[in-house]
C-alpha cells in the first residue's frame, strides 16, 4: 500500500450521475468499484458493517430497475452511514457489540436518501457510543489517518471522514454533537458540515446528548453537501427539535469575524499557527469585509459541555447498560459515563442559566459580523499521544467545536492545506442558527468551488418515511 499522503477523493456526486446517465458507467459498475476498493483494504477499521459484493450489486441492480430510475437525484450514488443511525435489517452497535441490536426501521434521513436513488454501502465506524473526538475509543481496529504519521483519524464520526477521504464513497451521513463531524473531517482533509440543529431529523439516531445531537454530512466537496442537504432537510413532526430552514445565500455582502491571532490557542503548535495565518490571508482575499471578533463567550460556553451536567445527559440513554454491562464499555468511555452521575439538578439549572447568559452575549455579537472563522482544531495528536492521555488530548481537539450546538450555531469545516511538516490544517466557518446558506457559501469560495447547485433550504416538506417517526427508535438490545 502506498504511503499515506492525504485524501484521494473519488468521483463527486455530479461525476457519478454523469457516468450513470451517459452510458460510461452504471449503478452496478459503481457498486463493483466501491466493493473492490473496500475489500482491497481489508479490516482497516473504517467500516463496521458493510454489504457484501453480491449484496451491493443486487441493491444497485434494484435501483436500475426502478421506474424512472434515471430521473432520481442520487441515482446509484454510494454512501455510508455512521453506526449510531438505524438502517432496517442492519445492526446498530455504536462500536459496542454487546449493546448492538438489529434495527426494525430506517432513520428518515437515510430513507430520504434511499428514496432518492442512493446506494447504501454499510455502517462506518465511530468512537464508542459517539463519545470522543479522536477515533481511538473503539474495540475494533483504529482507522488510520490518510495523512499517515500515526496521526489519529478523529471522531466520533471516524469512518465517515476516512471513507470519504479514501474515495470509497462521495459522502457519509454522520453526526456532530460536540465536533464529532468537523474534527475527523479536518484531520482527513475533507468537508464536515454541521447544520443548524433540527434541520435534519434525528429520529432513528441513538442519542448521545439528545438536546444537542445533530445529524451531519461528511463529503469531499461543498457541492456534494448541497445536494445531500436538499434531500435530507425538512421538518419531521416525530423529532421534537425539528424546525424549518432559513433562506439560502442570496448574494448579500457577508461580514467575516476574525479573532486576533494572539487570542487563538494552537497549544504550542507553531506549524499549525502558521498554516492558519495563511488560510486567513485567503479568507481576507475573498472580497468580503473582515472585522475583529471576540472569542471569550464562545469558549466559555464550550467549557460547560464536558465540565458541566451535559455529561449526565448521556446517561439518559446508557445508564442501564453502564450498570448491567460495565465491562463491555471501553474504559475511558466508561469513566466518562460514570462521571455524569455526580451532577445534581441544581448543577443542571446553574449551567443552563450560565449558558443562557452566554447565548445572549453571542447573539449580540452577530449584529457586528455574519460569520466567524476559526481553526477547526488547534493541533493534532498521534494515536500514541491520545492513548497515553485520552481526556486532556480530547479536550484540546474540541476547543473550537464544543460550543457549537450549545450556542445553537451552524458550522462547516473545510480543508486549507497542510502544515510545513505535512499535517492537515482546516478552517471552520460558523454562523448563527439558520445561517447555513451563508457558511456554505464562504466554504465553497474558500475551496474555489463554483456553487452552481444550491439546496432549497426554504422547503418545509417532511423527509421521507415520516410515518415511522414515532416508532423508528424501537430497539431490542
Amino acid at each position: 500500500m502506498a504511503p499515506a499522503s492525504g485524501p484521494t477523493l473519488g468521483p463527486s456526486i455530479v461525476d457519478i450521475l454523469d457516468s450513470h446517465l451517459h452510458g460510461s458507467g452504471s449503478p452496478t459498475s459503481t457498486a463493483a468499484r466501491v466493493a473492490d476498493a473496500i475489500a482491497a483494504r481489508g479490516a482497516d477499521g473504517v467500516w463496521i458493517t458493510v454489504r457484501s459484493r453480491d449484496e451491493l450489486l443486487a441493491a444497485a441492480q434494484e435501483i436500475e430497475e426502478r421506474p424512472d430510475a434515471r430521473m432520481l437525484p442520487l441515482y446509484g450514488v454510494p454512501f455510508g452511514v455512521k453506526d449510531s443511525i438505524d438502517v432496517a435489517g442492519d445492526p446498530t452497535t455504536l462500536s459496542c457489540p454487546g449493546y448492538g441490536y438489529v434495527a426494525e426501521q430506517t432513520a428518515p434521513v437515510v430513507q430520504a436518501l434511499l428514496d432518492a436513488g442512493a446506494l447504501y454501502v454499510g455502517k462506518v465506524s465511530l468512537d464508542q457510543f459517539a463519545t470522543g473526538l479522536n477515533g481511538t475509543r473503539t474495540p475494533h481496529p483504529i482507522a488510520r489517518n490518510v495523512y499517515g504519521q500515526n496521526l489519529i483519524p478523529g471522531g466520533s464520526s471516524t469512518g465517515s471522514a476516512v471513507a470519504v477521504a479514501l474515495g470509497e464513497v462521495p459522502f457519509c451521513v454522520s453526526t456532530d454533537t460536540a465536533g464529532s463531524g468537523r474534527v475527523p473531517a479536518a484531520l482527513n482533509g475533507v468537508v464536515g458540515y454541521k447544520p443548524s440543529r433540527g434541520l435534519i431529523s434525528t429520529v432513528g439516531l441513538v442519542p448521545a446528548c439528545r438536546s444537542l445531537d445533530c445529524i451531519a454530512i461528511t463529503a469531499g466537496r461543498v457541492d456534494d453537501i448541497d445536494r445531500v442537504a436538499a434531500i435530507t432537510m425538512g421538518r419531521d413532526d416525530g423529532d421534537a427539535w425539528s424546525r424549518d430552514a432559513g433562506p439560502h445565500y442570496a448574494g448579500e455582502t457577508l461580514r467575516i469575524g476574525l479573532p486576533a491571532i494572539d487570542k487563538l490557542d494552537f497549544f504550542g503548535d507553531t506549524a499549525m499557527r502558521q498554516a492558519h495565518i495563511f488560510a486567513r490571508s485567503r479568507i481576507s482575499a475573498l472580497g468580503f469585509p473582515t472585522t475583529s471578533a471576540p472569542l471569550e463567550p464562545f469558549l466559555a460556553a464550550g467549557e460547560l459541555l464536558y465540565q458541566g451536567p451535559w455529561v449526565a445527559e448521556r446517561l439518559v440513554e446508557f445508564d442501564d447498560f453502564l450498570t448491567e454491562h460495565p465491562d463491555e464499555i471501553v474504559p475511558v468511555v466508561r469513566e466518562i459515563f460514570k462521571g455524569g452521575r455526580k451532577y445534581t439538578a441544581v448543577d443542571a439549572f446553574r449551567a443552563l442559566q450560565r449558558l443562557q447568559s452566554l447565548k445572549a452575549e453571542v447573539d449580540r455579537l452577530w449584529r457586528t459580523f455574519d460569520v466567524l472563522v476559526l481553526p477547526t482544531i488547534g493541533t493534532t495528536f498521534t494515536v500514541d499521544e491520545v492513548l497515553a492521555d485520552p481526556i486532556a488530548t480530547n479536550t484540546v481537539l474540541g476547543h473550537y467545536t464544543h460550543f457549537g450546538n450549545l450556542l445553537d450555531l451552524a458550522a462547516v469545516s473545510v480543508p486549507t492545506g497542510v502544515t510545513d511538516d505535512g499535517r492537515p490544517a482546516a478552517a471552520m466557518i460558523i454562523g448563527p442558527a439558520l445561517s447555513d446558506g451563508r457558511i456554505l457559501e464562504i466554504a465553497a469560495r474558500l475551496l474555489d468551488e463554483p456553487r452552481d447547485f444550491v439546496a432549497d433550504t426554504t422547503t418545509t416538506s417532511t423527509p421521507a418515511n415520516p410515518s415511522t417517526a414515532a416508532d423508528s427508535a424501537q430497539r431490542s438490545n
